[in-house]
């Protein structure tokens, strides 16, 4: 009985963000002048070989080079990198490291510089559409906003690991949308962030959180909603897609998972908490079903119906996502049966484990 009723309100929860998602509409807009100035800031650390290709993708941009700047912070880099023959403007800036945090600190270091009221966050193993700025612009100025989360894919081969981590990304982008479509958005990806210089000076940047690693994108943009939910729009465009690159490793991307997952008990979005620990429990009651299937305690019939009404929710949602992302389903139902085990799995070791990324210890 518990497990039914603990699958029953994960059933309905995702069926919510399904809606959700189909709330949002598609924007297309790129037919007005440019306007809007944008600052890109990139933080990185050891890209020498990801952050030539961010940046060939930014000289691909329909949109003019006096419009916009690119901000690269360095976080203690052991590589070398350099930049030339570029014709936008490009700083290149030491992190000034004052909290637990490289990521928020390249930030807050990168905003000292800022001379444009809008910024856009970004990572160095990016690509970006040739539209992306160009998209934004249009939105910005059809819509009264401070603050706007964008969608990120990953650019990956057929293999395994890096369909399940698309499949994964999938789902999160999902629910992304679909919370911002019920009205409870809470969550994004830093890797497609933008905001205006005054909001983040009104919300006091990241004082509050600076302590937790990770989480400059959500903190912020919960506390965006928090104090101007009107403000903050999620922009659902084809043309504003950032891709990233999958990890090629099941150590990395377990770390990668727990650093996400380690940010999660801190959420001011009382939303944000409920979902995290509803796709918990829904994900822990599956396995805890097949485990008494195996023991004979419960029928197996029980455990085909469970299976298939968690299969279709989660499947909606995702290729609903992946068919916005241009994405194909490989390995949907292998990646269905191992996600439960693989995110119980990233949710508990969150709570008491330690992680290595960037060559640090957190």
């Amino acid at each position: 009985m518990i497990i039914i009723i603990f699958l029953s309100v994960y059933l309905l929860v995702i069926s919510f963000l399904i809606y959700g998602f189909t709330k949002i509409k598609t924007y297309q807009s790129i037919g007005l002048e440019p306007k809007t100035k944008f600052s890109i800031i990139v933080p990185f650390r050891n890209e020498a070989e990801n952050l030539p290709i961010l940046l060939a993708s930014l000289s691909q941009l329909n949109y003019p080079t006096d419009l916009f700047e690119v901000i690269l912070v360095d976080d203690d880099s052991t590589d070398c990198f350099e930049v030339s023959g570029l014709k936008f403007k490009v700083t290149v800036l030491p992190n000034l490291r004052v909290s637990n945090s490289p990521k928020k600190d390249a930030i807050v270091s990168a905003m000292n510089v800022v001379n444009t009221d809008w910024v856009i966050t970004t990572d160095a193993d990016c690509v970006v559409n040739p539209n992306w700025l160009l998209t934004l612009d249009n939105y910005i100025q059809n819509h009264k906003v401070s603050m706007i989360a964008g969608a990120v894919t990953y650019g990956c081969s057929n293999s395994f690991i890096h369909q399940f981590q698309q499949l994964d990304l999938a789902s999160l982008q999902g629910a992304t949308i679909g919370s911002f479509g019920i009205g409870n958005g809470f969550m994004c990806n830093g890797a497609n962030l933008a905001y205006t210089k005054t909001l983040f000076q009104q919300l006091n940047g990241f004082d509050g959180n600076d302590k937790i690693a990770s989480g400059d994108d959500v903190f912020l943009l919960q506390k965006a909603i928090t104090r101007l939910p009107e403000q903050v729009h999620y922009l659902k465009s084809k043309n504003n897609i950032v891709t990233t690159k999958p990890l090629n490793d099941w150590k990395s991307l377990f770390y990668q998972r727990v650093r996400w997952a380690s940010k999660t008990t801190s959420y001011q979005s009382s939303f944000g908490k409920f979902l995290g620990v509803v796709v918990l429990m829904g994900n822990l009651c599956w396995i805890l079903a097949v485990g008494f299937c195996l023991f004979g305690l419960i029928p197996i019939e029980f455990i085909i119906i469970l299976s298939l009404f968690k299969f279709a929710v989660d499947a909606i949602l995702i290729i609903k996502t992946n068919t916005f992302l241009r994405q194909k389903n490989h390995h949907l139902i292998l990646s269905s049966l191992f996600y439960p085990l693989f995110s119980v799995c990233v949710a508990f070791y969150s709570l008491i484990g330690k992680y290595e990324w960037k060559g640090r210890k957190f």
